[in-house]
């Protein structure tokens, strides 16, 4: 990654798992695809459903779940923005997508990636427009091999 943005990662999961290497490789890519203006620290935090719906709450006063939070880029702290995901919503939607996982938890972040850098989904229009960047990120991700190694560990074992 540049030396103009960088990312921490702050998973309050416990049975989430990943290598920040891959990660990080992962969010180059993305940085490279769809540029940021703003320099900093980029925050990514993994949540459970019950902290997620709180924050969704305290934040946008709709305590329902969801999947993504992002909170925008403040550069008097030296902040590049802050993307909040729900571990137990992309779980559910990978398994009623039939998909893996860390792809579904990786649309998450790109989602919220893209939010930081001027995409909305309020109107029709423009989901169709992130869909799109979204799918483009996804794809590319796909061709270079770039997939993050995230794992959940079985619960109930110990």
């Amino acid at each position: 990654m540049g030396s103009s943005l960088s990312v921490e990662y702050s998973s309050h999961y416990p049975s989430l798992s990943f290598s920040s290497d891959s990660v990080d490789l992962f969010w180059g890519e993305i940085f490279r695809l769809h540029r940021h203006d703003c320099s900093g620290c980029l925050s990514v935090v993994f949540l459970d459903r019950e902290s997620h719906s709180r924050m969704h709450g305290d934040f946008l006063r709709d305590f329902r779940p969801t999947d993504v939070i992002t909170f925008p880029a403040d550069p008097d702290e030296n902040m590049a923005g802050e993307i909040c995901v729900s571990v137990d919503q992309a779980m559910e939607e990978a398994e009623s997508r039939k998909i893996e996982f860390s792809r579904e938890l990786s649309l998450y972040l790109i989602h919220g990636w893209l939010h930081l850098v001027g995409f909305d989904d309020k109107t029709g229009e423009d989901r169709e427009i992130m869909r799109r960047e979204e799918k483009r990120a996804m794809d590319r991700i796909e061709d270079l091999g770039l997939w993050p190694d995230f794992l959940l560990a079985p619960q109930g074992i110990g």
